[in-house]
């Protein structure tokens, strides 16, 4: 065999490829995630840096050490100052849209104490098991409109206190919205290059997921 390999697949005791692939998988899912954090809390980072906030407070937020800190306000302070970034709820971009639904459904999830059927998706992508294509965000739409099926719409206003009502209502609404931003080609396609949303989608969708979250739970 090339490069001096030996065909272990018919061994007995050896480890196979199709063995090795598998053990592998998880990990390999883990030092993706790991990497991609890492980049996303440095974009983070330099919108921090753009709200004026001091490094004292960085560092505490990102729980890095004050020289780390250091270093990254040194390195994006030398560059352009980024635009100010747009962080109202009501934006149209496919990522913005997919961090509003994710945040959405991961209210449910903990709404209903983990018996909601979008709960596994949900862990899937705050873990890095799943990425945001667009066959897992359909998948999402379709466990969350079953949620909410099962716990809105088939259960008499009769049985819930007003706060579930409202909650349930609020879950609705927000699903709705983002549905119809996600069925219709999106406006950034057609907006003007420089009106582009600021932010790497990555960013765009983790800012979208906290916000849509604080908005379900202070009632806005």
């Amino acid at each position: 065999m090339a490069g001096g390999e030996k065909d272990t697949r018919h061994s007995p005791g050896a480890l196979t490829e199709e063995q090795a692939e598998r053990m592998l998988a998880g990990m390999n899912d883990v030092i993706r995630a790991g990497e991609e954090m890492r980049k996303l809390r440095a974009e983070m980072i330099r919108l921090f840096i753009g709200f004026g906030w001091t490094q004292d407070r960085i560092a505490r937020l990102t729980d890095m050490s004050q020289p780390a800190v250091s270093k990254q306000v040194t390195k994006y302070r030398s560059a352009d100052p980024a635009p100010s970034m747009d962080l109202s709820l009501g934006q149209h971009d496919v990522p913005w849209l997919e961090g509003r639904l994710w945040g959405l459904a991961e209210d449910i999830s903990e709404t209903y104490a983990d018996a909601a059927r979008c709960t596994g998706c949900v862990s899937a992508l705050a873990r890095g098991r799943k990425r945001f294509t667009p066959e897992n965000v359909d998948e999402l739409r379709r466990l969350v409109e079953d949620d909410l099926r099962r716990y809105g719409e088939g259960v008499p206003d009769v049985q819930r206190d007003a706060d579930a009502q409202a909650l349930s209502r609020a879950h609705r609404d927000a699903y709705d919205e983002i549905s119809r931003g996600l069925d219709v080609p999106s406006r950034q396609a057609t907006a003007p290059a420089g009106a582009a949303p600021l932010g790497s989608a990555s960013v765009r969708r983790t800012l979208a997921h906290r916000i849509q979250r604080d908005r379900l739970r202070d009632g806005s």
